[in-house]
């Protein structure tokens, strides 16, 4: 609305972004609205952010599944009888594959001749990818959030899309990647929302490793080939150093791995660890989550002082 431009042109900004309902679908059943007055409302708020000197991105609001050509004819409508310096691609309910956003992408580079920029939601899981679609097709600005916060199922994260860039296209932003994890936590802990310990990324579980046969691998390459066993080092987004957890998937070798790090020093072989590993998975089974150091130690020291106060195997 061209009051909403006013208040933010009083405000000192110099760049604004108008939204307006862009499927006669969603404009007919969710606004209420006649179609003309969705262009007619764009074209004027346009204009009138134009004539306050904002740099004025047109955000058509739910464009992946508007009718194609409405769509194309309501932008190019806006461009032409109202304004904009940069038009968003917008997937508002994050319904699109990779293959619809390139061709939806496509199809309005070959018709409108304006800076794109991407704003894709991650309703299933594909915000990041449709955005690194985009990207390489051209796009120059993609909207973020800090770990996928924003509604319903957020957007494309900031962390998935700057390290894919990175890590799979070599492409450096300048941005601070070691700091990714912390300001992930930070953002959390000022929006009290939570994100699955196994996010990319960011998620605390990242380089946490229970399996046995990883176990083994970490540590034969953890000190040398850390990357091995990981897309990309810990250090990179800020996050703590690959370890070993304890709970129902580990094997002999994560419990061998424990150990040392407690300093005792043990053969693989040796059956105490087989006793050890019985009574983690049962605690780790009934608790239904891993167990904590202090657990582990517990249960560590009570299996060998066994074995040491057990008297000697008689001959036979």
């Amino acid at each position: 609305m061209v009051n909403d431009v006013k208040q933010a042109a009083d405000c000192g900004v110099d760049g604004i972004v108008i939204e307006i309902p862009s499927s006669q679908h969603i404009i007919r059943y969710a606004y209420d609205w006649p179609l003309e007055k969705a262009i007619d409302l764009s074209i004027e708020a346009t204009r009138y952010a134009k004539e306050q000197g904002l740099y004025t991105v047109f955000f058509p609001i739910d464009g992946t599944r508007a009718e194609p050509d409405w769509f194309l004819n309501l932008i190019e409508r806006v461009a032409t009888e109202g304004h904009m310096d940069a038009l968003g691609l917008v997937d508002t309910f994050g319904g699109c594959s990779p293959q619809a956003i390139a061709r939806f992408t496509r199809r309005v580079q070959d018709r409108i001749k304006k800076p794109l920029e991407t704003h894709f939601h991650d309703d299933f899981g594909l915000a990041a990818a449709n955005t690194i679609t985009s990207l390489a097709m051209g796009v120059p600005v993609a909207h973020v959030t800090v770990s996928s916060l924003g509604e319903r199922a957020g957007n494309a994260a900031l962390e998935d899309v700057a390290m894919a860039l990175r890590v799979l296209y070599d492409i450096d932003l300048g941005i601070r990647y070691d700091r990714l994890y912390e300001l992930s936590r930070l953002v959390r802990k000022l929006a009290q929302f939570e994100i699955p310990s196994n996010r990319p990324i960011v998620g605390d579980m990242l380089f946490k490793v229970e399996s046995g046969i990883i176990s083994s691998w970490l540590s034969r390459c953890k000190a040398e080939r850390p990357v091995e066993l990981f897309p990309f080092h810990w250090d990179m987004v800020g996050q703590a150093e690959a370890n070993v957890v304890i709970g129902k998937g580990n094997g002999r070798d994560s419990i061998a791995y424990r150990l040392r790090a407690m300093g005792v020093d043990i053969a693989g072989d040796d059956p105490r660890i087989d006793a050890i590993l019985a009574e983690v998975k049962r605690t780790s089974l009934n608790k239904h989550a891993l167990l904590t150091d202090a657990e582990f130690r517990q249960i560590a020291s009570r299996a060998l002082e066994l074995e040491e106060n057990q008297p000697p195997a008689k001959e036979t």
